[in-house]
């Protein structure tokens, strides 16, 4: 993420542009779309991520990527994911018991197909949008704020599955693939993370918060 200083009048311009992208967009999609599958959309708002960033000089094209930054992750990122999986085994156990990897148990094929094509058609469009674009674009507005605001950003934005759940775990693991991205310039160091939590949440029993077949209407 480049350097850049603003005005305060550009700030509060890209930070109403913010709101308006990240929260109103997202109210217009629940309303007018509300229990149908994100992914078509998902795609379309990646493919025009990669755009913008490709065509802003200042952007490094190097954090699409940037494998060598794996390596050195891999510990912390695989510790804190250990520890959250024995937790959310161990709550899903004591609160959603008859959900306790309902869908491998239930469903392998279809558990399998999502382990396979979550971290591609899913993960990495996601981590475009919200840690690449959002921190090129709007980093220069919020400074130190740019991980909460992807955070917050990445949690409202799971409203359309119709749970809390889905909100207050998507703005916590916003917050730790944001940390991540920040400190490695890596999308796929960040990609990998949200991955495992993704593949985990889907496995442990905590998927039903995260299809948009169950969205309430």
């Amino acid at each position: 993420m480049a350097v850049v200083a603003l005005s305060t009048q550009r700030k509060v311009v890209l930070a109403a542009e913010f709101v308006l992208v990240f929260f109103g967009l997202t109210l217009v999609y629940d309303l007018l779309a509300r229990g149908t599958s994100p992914i078509p959309v998902l795609l379309v708002l990646g493919a025009a991520s990669v755009w913008y960033l490709l065509r802003t000089p200042a952007f490094d094209r190097r954090s699409l990527w940037r494998a060598e930054a794996v390596r050195g992750q891999l510990r912390p990122v695989l510790t804190l994911w250990a520890v959250t999986a024995v937790v959310a085994v161990v709550v899903v156990a004591v609160v959603l018991p008859d959900q306790l990897f309902a869908l491998p148990r239930q469903q392998p094929l279809l558990w399998l197909a999502v382990m396979v094509f979550y971290p591609l058609f899913s993960v990495y469009p996601q981590e475009l949008v919200f840690r690449a674009f959002l921190f090129e674009r709007y980093g220069p507005a919020f400074g130190s704020w740019t991980v909460a605001a992807s955070a917050v950003a990445f949690g409202f934005v799971h409203i359309i599955f119709g749970s809390w759940v889905s909100v207050v775990l998507s703005a916590a693991g916003g917050w730790i693939f944001a940390t991540r991205y920040r400190r490695t310039q890596s999308l796929l160091v960040a990609s990998i993370e949200h991955a495992l939590y993704g593949m985990l949440v889907f496995s442990v029993g905590l998927g039903q918060f995260f299809f948009h077949g169950a969205v309430q209407t």
